[in-house]
């Protein structure tokens, strides 16, 4: 039988852990990321928002959001009575520690975990049947909110991609189920951005050709879709009828570690793509931390610009490191280059950007 898949999800894990660690907060609107830094009532941070919590959502308040609109969204609810926003620093170290308690409680569960981020990951479960999964992941679940006063929510799929967007479909606390014969019904009806991918621009593109949800998206051959978005346009066209990899690998089956981001809006805002670098950087050394390995030797860059086009550039130390320091110095020379004439002459927007590690070794000697 095929494998089936779980994504599990920390339901707005940075606020959550937050609401956790300072009762006195219960059902107040937490906002975790850079510092609003209000002078005069008026906001000044450049950052934006890593986590809102479900009340803060009420207010408009969403990840990614620039900080300085979450804090006037939050001034517009207190003018109508209701309470103010309580933003918080990140708080990483924090963060880190209850995510390797998740993980270790899903180990109890399945043979490997792949952590796709410091609040999800991808893992098989050990049964045979949709129904046995179904109490597997109930089981997960509670343990979780058991031991850690944390909720999660997993969604359950015939590989990675409609497990991760199943997860997301019943937020808080939810469990959605996707048999295989049922993959091509739940898609249908969603949104063309519930596709892992798709951001405002690939969403305003496909808009103008009046494909607002997947199952019209279905409608472009892979000729077609080539067109508008080159080699990335067939992996699109692939996700619109649920094909998706079930493959797990753990860190430390991995040849590198990676995590990148998709703005919000393409920008070349510098300040703004260098504090997401710095974020990515420190995501990165995170999981390396968790891992079996002690050092790493290559840092890649990866810069996807406004039309699609993507570049890579990487730089290979002189010597093992696995100092964060170090990582966030040499991408930032990497991604220099591209906020100006030397990689990026025609000024072009950039949309995405991604920090990997690569040789990595599990002996400092």
């Amino acid at each position: 039988m095929d494998k089936i898949i779980a994504h599990l999800d920390m339901d707005a894990f940075f606020a959550s852990v937050e609401e956790r660690e300072n009762p006195r907060w219960q059902g107040l609107p937490i906002v975790v990321g850079a510092d609003p830094r209000p002078v005069g009532g008026q906001a000044t941070g450049r950052g934006v928002v890593s986590t809102a919590n479900y009340t803060a959502r009420k207010y408009g308040i969403h990840s990614a959001m620039p900080i300085s609109r979450a804090w006037k969204l939050s001034e517009e609810a207190v003018r109508r009575g209701e309470p103010k926003a309580i933003f918080l620093p990140v708080n990483g170290k924090l963060y880190g520690q209850v995510s390797e308690k998740i993980m270790a409680i899903i180990h109890q569960f399945a043979d490997k975990v792949e952590q796709a981020s410091i609040d999800e990951c991808y893992f098989a479960l050990p049964t045979e049947d949709y129904t046995g999964a179904e109490k597997t992941a109930k089981q997960i679940k509670a343990e979780v909110e058991t031991k850690e006063q944390l909720t999660c929510s997993i969604g359950l799929g015939p590989n990675k991609l409609i497990a991760k967007i199943a997860s997301g479909k019943n937020k808080p606390d939810g469990l959605t189920i996707v048999e295989p014969d049922q993959v091509l019904d739940f898609l249908a009806p969603l949104p063309v951005r519930e596709l892992p991918g798709v951001g405002p621009k690939t969403g305003q593109q496909l808009a103008k050709l009046k494909i607002n949800y997947i199952k019209e998206l279905r409608r472009l051959d892979a000729e077609q879709i080539q067109k508008l978005f080159g080699k990335w346009g067939g992996e699109l066209l692939q996700k619109a009828y649920g094909i998706g990899s079930t493959e797990i690998t753990e860190e430390y089956e991995a040849k590198s570690i990676g995590e990148q981001e998709t703005f919000m809006q393409d920008t070349l805002d510098s300040r703004y793509i260098n504090e997401r670098l710095t974020w990515l950087a420190t995501a990165v050394i995170a999981r390396f931390k968790r891992s079996e390995f002690k050092t790493f030797r290559t840092l890649v860059l990866t810069i996807r610009f406004g039309d699609f086009k993507t570049q890579a550039r990487s730089y290979t130390l002189s010597a093992p490191t696995s100092e964060l320091k170090i990582l966030k110095t040499e991408a930032l020379k990497l991604l220099l280059p591209f906020l100006d004439s030397r990689s990026n002459p025609n000024k072009k927007l950039i949309r995405l950007i991604g920090v990997r590690i690569e040789k990595l070794e599990q002996s400092t000697t």
